[in-house]
């Protein structure tokens, strides 16, 4: 079968899988591969789960969708599952990533709205990714998503990640201006870059001290995968806003932005909303992946495995001349190259039955499911390092 009849907007492997179970796939060949993308760090508990499965055949046969006209059961439950983890307050919910940094920036509006700001602006970051709608769009770096998108909507100045000095000389240009600080706590798109420790703990003082919304898009970060919950809690804080997505349903879509304090009771009735935000199923899969990763463990393994999968990594690239550097945390682990390497995911998954991911051309990202073990662990260090020298 061909794609003619879909948009190009993707350069897809001729890879096509008809079924997986926890950390693999099978192709239609029968070939079985071990999966560490994860779906871009979706399937956090794996694919196929029983408990899944059986959570969505029953919420099926029960009911899919009645909108936001009327209180919806599952919705509550998970909107009080992700408060009692995050320590935030409230939250709204939708359908991806981008809808939930939508949400975001439009809190931040508002916030900048009722300070009596004619023009607020949102601080974000070089290098970030927030999505790829106008709005979110304009919140993110590089010319390759932006290409062709001109007359993006302003209001947004970028600062270098990690850079506290280029914040101070902002202060003085656009304090009065500032609304809210935008940043991902690890750039995942960007190559896995991460901040010094302490940046996040910085940015919270800043923004108590000035008033200002610290916002977090934990899309890639959250639901386990740094090794904590969420990525803020590595720094004892606690952000004004977060948005979460990808691991959250596991494959079926879903998002949240979530508040406290006054970004929390910015929305009224008709400020904001969803057709299919927050529906029945997505919810109560949401419900059902956390009580998985509570039950199991998941943060703790993706920890544990994380640290052992960096060490094994380093130890086992340490003399190849074309890695320049292993960085990451928990199971969110980038492997940057000196110059990129052609075909190497389509080899790593040809000779060694290993699915991974490069992203800014020179960066091998890693984003197995929490579930991984330790044979695992060793399968990815060893399709890895014989990919990088042939």
């Amino acid at each position: 079968m061909t794609a003619t009849c879909l948009m190009t907007t993707y350069q897809p492997l001729a890879l096509s899988f008809t079924h997986g179970l926890g950390t693999r796939l099978w192709d239609q060949d029968g070939r079985e591969y071990l999966d560490a993308v994860a779906g871009v760090a979706v399937t956090n508990v794996g694919h196929s789960h029983p408990r899944l499965v059986a959570a969505i055949s029953e919420q099926a046969g029960l009911l899919l969708h009645t909108s936001n006209l009327y209180s919806i059961d599952w919705q509550q439950r998970l909107a009080q599952k992700l408060t009692q983890l995050s320590g935030l307050e409230r939250v709204f919910f939708n359908n991806s990533g981008a809808e939930a940094n939508e949400t975001a920036l439009k809190l931040a509006r508002l916030y900048g709205w009722h300070k009596g700001i004619e023009q607020p602006l949102v601080v974000v970051m070089e290098n970030a990714f927030h999505g790829r709608t106008l709005g979110t769009l304009s919140a993110s770096d590089g010319p390759a998503v932006r290409l062709g998108f001109n007359r993006l909507p302003g209001d947004f100045i970028k600062v270098p990640f990690g850079d506290l000095a280029a914040l101070e000389d902002i202060q003085q240009a656009h304090g009065e201006r500032i609304a809210a600080i935008l940043v991902e706590p690890i750039q995942g798109e960007s190559g896995v870059q991460m901040a010094s420790p302490g940046y996040l703990k910085a940015l919270r003082q800043l923004c108590s001290r000035r008033a200002w919304l610290l916002m977090l898009d934990e899309i890639q970060t959250g639901i386990g995968r740094t090794g904590q919950w969420f990525a803020f809690q590595h720094e004892g804080i606690v952000p004004d806003v977060m948005t979460l997505a990808k691991g959250l349903g596991n494959g079926v879509p879903i998002g949240a932005c979530l508040a406290r304090g006054k970004a929390a009771e910015l929305f009224t009735p008709g400020s904001h909303g969803s057709t299919f935000g927050g529906n029945p199923l997505a919810c109560r899969v949401g419900c059902t992946v956390l009580d998985i990763i509570q039950e199991q463990d998941l943060v703790g393994n993706a920890r544990r495995q994380g640290e052992h999968l960096i060490g094994r990594l380093r130890a086992e690239l340490a003399d190849n001349p074309n890695v320049l550097a292993i960085r990451g945390q928990g199971l969110m682990i980038g492997i940057e190259l000196k110059q990129p390497v052609r075909d190497l995911v389509l080899r790593a998954a040809r000779d060694h039955g290993l699915l991974i991911n490069v992203t800014r051309g020179k960066t091998i990202r890693l984003l197995p499911p929490l579930t991984i073990d330790g044979r695992e662990i060793e399968m990815i260090v060893r399709g890895v390092s014989r990919s990088l020298v042939q």
